[in-house]
């Protein structure tokens, strides 16, 4: 199977749900392995943030959303439903506000304008992850669960219980097949509810003043108010494609089965960040393997650094200016191991963040190589240990830019050991001028 994009440019617009601001989104076209990259046009500078579980904006209330930084592009579960439910990996979405479109609370809109602009192949290998560990969350009552399957499609089953909440709901069970059932007619329809209870509260916070009982699907005791469902199980329906939309952002083609009780959001976003940990461990395995991209000799002609400093021994994966993995091999030859708890010996953490560091500095380097550039370390933020690295342990190093402008580039890394985290930090640079030798 290959990758998918859209034909044509499409386009949406509409208050949002909850900030009710109007906003304008735009579909274009996007080349191969480029993903699903939201842009905010509204901005000075506008900011591209890819819709990915490493992006994913903490404690979202009812929703989700991405960020970077500071920069938000709120409520996008339902733009992400259609676009994974069409089987679209590739396109770049634009908006003109921090919030995506609400229209009518369900993914149906979205689905019919990318159905309108036509999808079309592309000659890349669609990126496909295959369910083979058992993967479960769960909070409270609640829980999710990836399991394997069989055949080329990702079964969803989904148990809504609301039998002790609102006996208009009810409980709803509803089985779905991602990729072989039609998801423009039994899933994009659904539209987002609430309770009346929950509905005052919503607009008592001041969310979605826009909205009456007729554009949204309030539930009372007896059924939906000033409304009606567009199925007897809309509720279910909706939750389902509130997951297919979350499960998009594996940015990966997802394969087997999904069972879910109860689940929301924030259990879907747990659930696709240990899918995305796993996907990255595979990776990282296979990158082992191969030819690596950068030898040591290609590194020290890049970086200034020499023994006892230089920190990675080889560049296994380099995407553009956007992504590198190296390899740095920990030995009990390293000079700190003579007097850093030389009984017990542990790499010392300043050495991993160094590691970090000159990562980064390899991915700087595919931009600032023919400017005159260098990067200095400015700061470094969030930076956490998380487990002990050791004499023989293997230290893959991921370097990943967040912002590069004319004088700061700014990177998120990780140390892995095993396929285990070990460290990881935010490492900010400022660029300047190289001094001539």
């Amino acid at each position: 199977m290959n990758q998918q994009t859209i034909k044509a440019e499409a386009e949406v617009a509409g208050p949002g749900l909850f900030s009710s601001i109007e906003a304008r989104m735009k579909f274009r076209p996007s080349e191969a392995n480029t993903g699903i990259v939201f842009v905010r046009t509204d901005l000075p500078n506008p900011a591209r943030i890819s819709a990915t579980a490493a992006n994913l904006s903490p404690q979202q209330d009812r929703r989700t959303s991405i960020r970077d930084g500071t920069i938000s592009i709120n409520t996008i579960e339902h733009v992400l439903a259609a676009i994974n439910g069409l089987g679209i990996d590739n396109v770049v979405i634009e908006l003109d506000a921090e919030e995506a479109p609400g229209l009518d609370g369900s993914s149906g809109p979205f689905t019919d304008a990318l159905s309108a602009a036509g999808i079309e192949q592309q000659e890349a290998e669609k990126k496909i992850f295959v369910i083979d560990t058992p993967i479960a969350v769960s909070q409270g009552e609640a829980m999710i669960a990836a399991l394997p399957g069989e055949g080329d499609f990702l079964d969803i089953l989904f148990d809504l219980d609301y039998s002790l909440i609102s006996k208009s709901v009810g409980r709803q069970v509803l089985a779905f097949r991602l990729y072989a059932d039609d998801f423009s007619s039994q899933i994009a329809p659904a539209r987002s509810f609430l309770l009346e209870q929950e509905a005052r509260e919503f607009q008592a916070r001041g969310w979605g003043s826009h909205l009456t009982a007729k554009d949204f699907l309030v539930m009372g005791p007896d059924g939906p108010v000033d409304n009606e469902l567009r199925f007897a199980d809309e509720h279910v329906r909706h939750k389902i494609a509130d997951l297919v939309g979350d499960l998009a952002l594996l940015g990966r083609s997802l394969r087997g089965r999904i069972v879910a009780y109860r689940s929301g959001h924030s259990l879907n976003h747990q659930l696709v960040r240990k899918l995305a940990e796993q996907a990255a461990a595979r990776e990282r395995a296979k990158a082992l393997l191969r030819e690596p991209s950068m030898d040591i000799r290609r590194i020290m002609r890049l970086l200034p650094h020499r023994y006892p400093f230089l920190m990675i021994d080889r560049v296994i994966e380099l995407d553009g200016d956007r992504r590198a993995v190296g390899v740095k091999n920990v030995s009990i030859n390293e000079p700190y191991f003579q007097g850093h708890y030389p009984g017990e010996p542990i790499m010392p953490g300043v050495m991993i963040l160094e590691a970090m560091a000159q990562m980064s500095g390899v991915l700087l380097s595919q931009r600032l190589e023919h400017t005159g550039k260098v990067a200095v370390l400015l700061s470094m933020d969030r930076a956490k240990m998380r487990r002990p690295v050791r004499p023989g342990d293997q230290l893959v190093i991921e370097a990943e830019a967040l912002h590069v402008r004319s004088r700061t580039g700014h990177c998120r890394c990780r140390a892995m050991v095993a396929g285990n985290l070990a460290a990881e930090a935010e490492i900010k640079f400022m660029l300047v001028d190289a001094e001539p030798i």
